[in-house]
Formats: structure tokens, sequence, C-alpha cells
């Protein structure tokens, strides 16, 4: 008889409380494994669920355990970085039929220089469509739709926001996938992947690294992002800054009074009292 798979492998779909998900990204269609659905899936989880790193500011750990991303994502409607995001959303398409394979990106952002695999992103398969296609949920910045994997330089918009996907070759030789984003300063490299096949073992392992390392800039300040089909707002420490599709920008420095509100109401993120006290005294606040 074959061996049973290692359940290390999947991604925990029947652990999820599905309802209570759809409910949280306000989703109310059909749960079939179709392209339709996987583009619906991924506006609403973009544009629901916000991007944030406080409680690696807080020095707090971040479990990626289904039970507790569920607790914070969902019961506490709180929001999450890559990982959090790709693995609720991973196992939310597992349940429902899809193929699921995880990634892993190195964000670039123009920088120019090698920088570690830190991000998560998902490639997908659907049963009505014979190409793959890519979702990443939990970058901040969208795109807030699936876009397929091919090999052209071909600029696509994907709810009014413009990308570039294509495949080159890495330092070693190996088949190497960049995408590039549209900003305020023209166009971006975003972040370079391979089509290597990441677990929830391997996001374990850069997840120690993004929530815990002196190196790890999430764990020096406040980095929180919400993406909407028309804008995308952005707190980077206490700089606040709104972009929009066509490149502009607008960008405020704020008082630390403001920040309560600001989370609340532009990130939809409401902290306890003794969180926000607690990360209005962290090092990044009084430095």
């Amino acid at each position: 008889m074959p061996k049973p798979a290692d359940p290390a492998y999947h991604w925990n779909g029947a652990e999820l409380d599905l309802d209570r998900y759809l409910d949280r990204i306000g989703y109310l269609g059909p749960r079939t494994p179709t392209l339709d659905v996987l583009r619906d899936l991924v506006a609403a989880h973009t544009t629901a669920v916000p991007f944030e790193n406080l409680e690696a500011v807080l020095g707090r750990p971040i479990p990626l355990d289904l039970a507790t991303l569920q607790d914070k994502l969902l019961r506490r409607r709180r929001g999450g970085y890559c990982y959090e995001n790709v693995i609720v959303f991973a196992a939310a398409l597992e349940r429902i039929g899809f193929g699921v394979t995880g990634l892993s990106g190195r964000v670039t952002m123009g920088s120019g220089g090698l920088r570690p695999a830190t991000h998560a992103l998902l490639r997908i398969t659907t049963t009505d469509d014979d190409r793959n296609w890519l979702a990443d949920v939990g970058f901040g910045a969208g795109p807030s739709a699936p876009y397929a994997l091919v090999d052209s330089s071909d600029e696509f918009t994907l709810g009014g926001w413009r990308f570039r996907l294509a495949r080159g070759t890495g330092e070693l030789g190996e088949v190497e996938w960049e995408l590039h984003q549209f900003a305020g300063n023209g166009w971006v490299d975003r972040y370079t992947f391979t089509l290597e096949p990441q677990y929830r073992i391997d996001y374990e392992v850069g997840n120690h690294f993004v929530s815990t390392s002196p190196r790890s800039p999430f764990t020096q300040r406040p980095f929180v992002q919400r993406f909407l089909p028309g804008v995308h707002h952005i707190l980077d420490g206490r700089t606040l800054t709104t972009e929009r599709p066509d490149g502009s920008a607008d960008s405020r420095e704020l008082a630390l009074a403001e920040l309560p509100e600001v989370l609340a109401e532009v990130f939809d993120i409401e902290l306890p009292e003794d969180d926000l006290a607690a990360l209005l005294r962290a090092p990044w606040a009084t430095s």
C-alpha cells in the first residue's frame, strides 16, 4: 500500500472555519474551484484584510498555526503580513478544491541587491482553466486579482493598478520570474521568485527571521497597509502615505497621538488599550 501523504505538504484546509473566513472577507459567492471564484476570492481578501506587523514591533511571537491565525485574522479581525495571510488563504483554497502550491519571493523594490527570500505567494490551479495562476494576498499592495504565470513583459492592469511579469535567468542559471509594478517614479521591480515549491515548514523558517531578527525591518517600526481598488494606504513608522493607480501619492508625518485613530479609521485595525499604550512606548516611538 502507498504511504499516506504527510499532512505537512498540505494547508490544513479541513481545519479552517470556512464560513467565518468568507464572512471576514465579505464573500457571498459560490464555493467551487473555478477561475471566476478565484478572482473574487483574491479581490475580497486583499481589500478586506490589512497588512500589519504590529505584533513583531511589540516583540511578540508570530505563530503560523491555523488555530492562532484564525483567532487573530478572523475572530479578532486583525491583519497580518505575508505568511499569515497566505497560510489562511491557502487553507481556504484547499478546502474549496483549488490546487495550491506555496512559493517564495525576494522583495527587491528597486534595491538592486540580493535580499533573503522572505515573501510568500501562491501558485494556483483551477478546474476550468489550464493555466497556472499567481495570487499575492499578503504583500499589502495587491494585486487584487490573480495573474497568469506567462512569459511576457507586456503590461497588464488589475483593479486599475499596472504590472508586468517577466521570465529571466538568475545568477546560477535558474529560471527566475520578476514582477514589476508602476509607482510614482515609474516602473519598479517588486520581487523575484522561482517555482520551487514551499511548504508550511519553509514559511516557518522565513517567518522566524522576519518577526525576530534585529536585521528585519518588521521588528523596527510599524508597517501597515490597506489596499483598495483605487487607493493604497501605507503607514511606515510615523509616515502616512496614500498612493493611487496613476502613480500620484501624498504623504504626511503623524503625531503619535494620531496613531490610534489612523489605525482604526484608515486601516480598520482596533488594538486593545494596553496594546496601543505598549506600541506608543516601544523604541521606534521614542527614538
